[in-house]
């Protein structure tokens, strides 16, 4: 597979062009997307309205337990008052194990190979399930956030097809076209929880160290 690069890839065309040839078979296939918080789904959600979509939740970098659960409530809250034709799947959490995975790249820096190794675990057990429950194609949400390179995720999700070939990996770059912003605006306009680190132990500690 050939690396993606900025130079080489538009992921944001590559999402409207399967979107175009789903509209001229007038069908409309099933969609499992890999979900982190309530508000990064609110623009994609609106992105994927030709599609039949599952939200999968798997998150056990969360660190404390606290605000895993809290943005867990977040996103059902969403869901029931403005998504509820959404079905969402909620995968086990266990942060301690999670974090005893990744410990062997703690001293590595944010956006570096630890974040890299958790994109691709919870991409990969999205994925699995997926691509288990017959799925037309996968994604992940992450793609709407501007501290992570769409590049690198569409790359491991790409990668991650060739293991689940019956499901398609559907291509995204959900922050361009303002969509970054348009997430932001439903996220306000409706009050949305909105947390300030990543997720896992070592993005929250770097964010309350520097306070």
């Amino acid at each position: 597979m050939k690396q993606l690069t900025r130079a080489n890839f538009n992921g944001y065309k590559e999402s409207l062009k399967t979107i175009e040839l789903i509209r001229q078979t007038k069908t409309r296939p099933s969609l499992c997307m890999h979900v982190c918080c309530g508000p990064c789904s609110c623009w994609p959600l609106e992105f994927l309205k030709d599609f039949d979509v599952t939200l999968y939740f798997t998150n056990s970098n969360i660190y404390p337990s606290e605000e895993y659960y809290r943005r867990l409530n977040e996103l059902k809250k969403f869901l029931n008052e403005v998504h509820p034709e959404v079905k969402l799947v909620i995968s086990k959490y266990d942060n301690e194990a999670y974090t005893k995975r990744i410990s062997i790249l703690k001293d590595e820096p944010e956006k570096g190979k630890r974040c890299l190794m958790c994109y691709g675990l919870r991409m990969n057990e999205a994925y699995q399930y997926a691509h288990n429950h017959h799925f037309d194609y996968f994604t992940t949400v992450m793609t709407i956030s501007r501290q992570k390179d769409s590049n690198v995720l569409n790359s491991i999700g790409l990668k991650l097809s060739t293991k689940y070939p019956n499901t398609k990996y559907f291509v995204s770059d959900f922050k361009k076209a303002d969509g970054n912003l348009k997430g932001n605006k439903i996220a306000a306009e409706l009050g949305m929880y909105r947390q300030d680190y990543c997720g896992c132990i070592y993005s929250y500690q770097q964010r309350h160290n520097a306070d």
